[in-house]
């Protein structure tokens, strides 16, 4: 249920239906858009509390929403949510590039990565510490070591930094290090994780799951949501279907429908959306089209030889540099903005 406000209410007014609101042992929320404030109610809720608030002055209207996820709706929250970061504000006008390697795998190798990242126009620089792996033989990652590792190189070269984590024990050991925790698409319904994801204020890069339906989806992001983190961006990453030419059948239409179903800004993985090199670049170019807030690409100095063997999808660094000199020009068609010369001062 939601409460739409006048545009004539004024902060005590707005402050005093939420007091009424919370005498009824529910929560309120409070949104406040350009024209309109809305607030939201979560819990078991009373159909008498809806007609008293109906008939109290600054209230303009009580809607009940049927949607299972409420914090992640749009009805909920009608504004885009914009996170920022140091500078950086994802999900707003300004086209988000994440790039890097698949895993952190020595000092060296994220340093120089960071560098091209950055060189290039990228924002946020990405790597693995703890690698979730099908099978129980491959190479796992350094761990918080390789946090370590990736933080320094972020600090130096003026990147934001995101990296995956896949435990609740491993939550605060991985936001003390990195700015964006990403949660891979395995974990989509690790409940656990997401419930102690909504216990900090870290913003979280929220992977679909390679079978999940889009209401699935944004149910997961209300787990983080409800436990008081606002910090959530949603990532299409592919899913699987029929087809095995491509890794995973990468879902553009994700990003229109789930822009029109939630507030919450959208990014798109091209590179585990395909699995394949040749594709990453016009998928990531469709993703600006569709209206993707940002994107996270894998790009790697000698992605042949990438100790987790995803280097098949993983950029050259000229092959990413190029792209998002692409980006610059595409970017504005589609009501972005992406500006490489300011992205790569001081690289």
């Amino acid at each position: 249920m939601i409460v739409i406000m006048s545009s004539k209410a004024g902060e005590e007014r707005i402050q005093e239906i939420v007091s009424i609101i919370e005498k009824h042992e529910v929560q309120a929320h409070v949104s406040k858009g350009e024209d309109k404030t809305v607030i939201g109610i979560i819990g078991k809720f009373d159909p008498k509390l809806g007609e008293h608030l109906r008939q109290l002055s600054g209230v303009e209207q009580v809607v009940k929403i049927s949607k299972s996820y409420k914090l992640a709706s749009r009805d909920f929250h009608p504004a885009n949510t914009v996170i920022k970061l140091k500078g950086v504000e994802i999900g707003g006008e300004e086209l988000t590039v994440m790039g890097g390697p698949c895993a952190v795998e020595s000092p060296e190798q994220i340093d120089e990565i960071a560098r091209l990242v950055k060189a290039a126009g990228g924002q946020v620089l990405r790597g693995g510490a703890f690698k979730p792996r099908t099978g129980p033989y491959s190479f796992q990652g350094v761990g918080v070591e390789g946090l370590k590792m990736m933080k320094e190189a972020g600090d130096k070269h003026g990147l934001l930094t995101i990296t995956e984590v896949m435990t609740p024990e491993y939550v605060d050991i991985c936001a003390e290090y990195a700015d964006i925790l990403q949660v891979g698409t395995r974990n989509m319904q690790n409940f656990d994780l997401l419930r102690k994801l909504g216990t900090i204020q870290t913003p979280v890069l929220l992977k679909r799951g390679f079978s999940a339906t889009y209401d699935e989806f944004l149910n997961a992001a209300e787990y983080i949501l409800a436990g008081g983190n606002p910090n959530v961006m949603l990532c299409e990453r592919g899913i699987r279907t029929f087809e095995t030419y491509t890794r995973n059948t990468l879902d553009l239409s994700a990003i229109p429908v789930l822009q029109s179903l939630s507030h919450l800004p959208v990014i798109s993985d091209p590179s585990h959306g395909t699995g394949r090199r040749e594709l990453v670049e016009p998928m990531a170019k469709a993703s600006v089209a569709a209206g993707a807030n940002g994107l996270i690409i894998e790009m790697h100095t000698d992605p042949d030889n990438s100790m987790t063997g995803d280097g098949v999808q993983s950029l050259f660094p000229d092959q990413f540099a190029r792209l998002l000199q692409d980006f610059e020009k595409l970017a504005p068609l589609f009501g972005k903005r992406f500006d490489v010369a300011k992205q790569a001062v001081h690289a």
